[in-house]
């Protein structure tokens, strides 16, 4: 029975983490030995622990951040990583599994040596392997070239100056030297991984996001509803992000999509909810009531929260496979976001929600007002929504998927059957 360690930003705190998290718990309840090592440490399970452990290591990680983030030589080297490979919980594993390595507690650069060790597996939760710096490129393809000329340096994690073709290089020297297996939750960015000069050479899996159905469930709505004060006759539009006031994540069209809602007095009348960091902070002068909600940690009130709802709305511009269109879809509430990314995966238009076509906010619009006018097509989408999650993205279903894997992989010695094995062996 493989022993596995994940590293991760956080054990259970935004989209990354919380999927993290989910791997975590449900490898453990197949028996799997399963620990994690995070840059921030959410929860108290006793099978986490912070990568820098003491205030000294901390310091010094510390520093290392503001020197490479002055010099734009982003993560390159953090003390702790070095210190990573003498710990106990790492000695002890069969598999490494990474996850979101761009929160500044992680270096890439320890890969070569770290894998030589045992098979590591890195579980994209965006495009930042296979860039300069960005986690999401947009319409940008430089990544496929070496990048450099970038025309995105403020976007996340931003750069001061422009070394995004030295990074690009940096991280094909470490790849050229690694051997790793690769993970995408999504059809999307699996296609980029496979297309990716950077990560094309290792073997790319697809394993979508899985999440506990017997948690995300369908609830009484009048119940549900009555937890958070909301009036059992509105018509509820949900918006939920980690940061709402992130431009990814598309604040701006929903407000200008529910916009175009406000007429006649027989158009719909929604009731806007939005949850999540920044909230109280997210301006809307729009003719709706507005209910806005700090955010919520906890998966039995998000279920809730899902549960009240009539749609879930997520007008993201880049996205991997979201948390939140998978988990309303669970709780039976049909979901309406673009057609980008990983999202076409789960919300399969007029089949388990709506996809409006890419920034288009009077497609959105258009989406928002057919759902909520008609009961029966709400009903329908929402059952056939709870069906495709409990079928394609249970937590089970998931980390069996994963088991598997490590099974394979230490079946094998890793170095035979990875793209960079060659390399690893110089």
């Amino acid at each position: 029975m493989a022993n596995v360690l994940h590293i991760s930003t956080s054990d259970n705190l935004g989209g990354s983490g919380r999927a993290a998290y989910r791997i975590h718990t449900g490898l453990r309840s197949l028996g799997v030995r399963s620990r994690m090592l995070v840059g921030i440490k959410a929860t108290d399970d006793p099978d986490v622990d912070l990568i820098a452990r003491g205030a000294f290591l901390q310091t010094l990680d510390d520093w290392s951040n503001r020197l490479t983030g002055r010099l734009s030589f982003q993560y390159l080297f953090y003390p702790s990583s070095l210190a990573l490979l003498r710990r106990e919980w790492v000695r002890q594993a069969d598999v490494v599994q990474l996850y979101n390595s761009h929160g500044g507690y992680f270096s890439h650069t320890v890969l070569p040596v770290l894998s030589r060790q045992r098979p590591v597996v890195w579980r994209l939760s965006d495009m930042w392997p296979m860039t300069g710096h960005c986690a999401y490129s947009f319409d940008c393809e430089r990544w496929k070239t070496g990048c450099g000329s970038c025309p995105i340096l403020s976007d996340s994690p931003e750069l001061y100056r422009d070394t995004t073709a030295l990074l690009w290089r940096i991280k094909d020297w470490i790849f050229a030297r690694s051997a790793l297996t690769i993970v995408a939750p999504s059809k999307w960015i699996r296609g980029l991984a496979a297309a990716s000069p950077l990560l094309g050479r290792f073997d790319v899996k697809l394993i979508p996001n899985g999440l506990d159905t017997d948690v995300f469930r369908p609830l009484p709505r009048e119940v549900a509803r009555a937890q958070f004060g909301i009036p059992a006759s509105a018509q509820v539009v949900l918006f939920s992000a980690h940061s709402i006031l992130d431009k990814r994540k598309g604040a701006a069209l929903i407000q200008e999509a529910l916009e175009r809602l406000a007429g006649p007095a027989d158009s719909v009348k929604p009731t806007l909810v939005v949850v999540g960091f920044g909230a109280q902070q997210w301006i809307s002068e729009l003719p709706f009531e507005v209910m806005l909600l700090d955010h919520i940690n906890s998966d039995d009130q998000l279920a809730a929260l899902y549960s009240a709802a009539d749609v879930f709305v997520l007008p993201t511009l880049a996205e991997n496979l979201p948390n939140g269109v998978v988990e309303s879809m669970a709780c039976g509430t049909p979901a309406i976001t673009f057609n980008v990314g990983g999202c076409p995966d789960a919300v399969r238009h007029m089949e388990t929600g709506y996809l409006a076509n890419y920034r288009d906010a009077e497609d959105l619009a258009r989406g928002i007002k057919l759902i909520l006018s008609d009961a029966d097509l709400r009903r329908r989408l929402g059952q056939r929504s709870r069906q495709v999650v409990e079928a394609e993205y249970n937590i089970q279903l998931q980390a069996h998927r994963f088991k598997d894997l490590y099974q394979q992989l230490l079946a094998v010695p890793a170095m035979v059957n990875q793209g960079g094995a060659a390399a690893a062996a110089e």
